[in-house]
């Protein structure tokens, strides 16, 4: 049986006082941290079957259970997915005209088979991972010229100390 992978939106149980809420709570202190216990994380069928769940779709699972406990809806979309730019703007939390920049830019590759532009999800999630570096890094050099402007600033406090003893 195999049937079309779409996008689909699974949004978390909406009244915290349903069993599912509380279900889900459960599941992931189940899951907890990754773990070589997850190595043997299995599923059981309705039927008693059972069959080792890899190491990939135990994360999948801890991390949807994750995003879910906290009151976040997920998105389920397939890997070779192809956006419009509205959905790839909409995905980086961006404006299309901001999305469109970067593609002329070369920032995202796209393709423009007719009149509008279509982008590889791959595309925009090797993006999406370059600028979060670009960001943690912009972000470790700040720091690291903040916490030498403060010791200047110690410094000089010091001598101003000492001189006026």
């Amino acid at each position: 049986m195999t049937s079309a992978l779409e996008q689909h939106t699974v949004f978390p149980p909406a009244d915290a006082d349903t069993g599912s809420h509380h279900a889900l709570h459960s599941l992931l202190g189940l899951l907890g941290s990754r773990t070589a216990a997850a190595a043997h994380a299995r599923l059981i069928g309705p039927d008693g079957s059972a069959v080792e769940l890899p190491d990939e779709v135990y994360e999948v699972l801890r991390q949807v259970v994750t995003a879910m406990s906290q009151g976040l809806a997920i998105n389920v979309v397939p890997r070779h997915a192809v956006l419009t730019t509205q959905e790839a703007a909409d995905m980086l939390n961006i404006s299309r005209p901001t999305l469109v920049k970067l593609l002329e830019a070369g920032e995202i590759r796209y393709e423009q088979p007719g009149r509008h532009r279509k982008v590889r999800l791959q595309d925009v999630l090797d993006y999406q991972q370059r600028a979060r570096h670009r960001r943690r890094m912009a972000l470790d050099e700040m720091t690291a010229r903040a916490s030498e402007e403060e010791s200047d600033v110690e410094a000089d406090n010091v001598d101003r100390i000492i001189q006026t003893r």
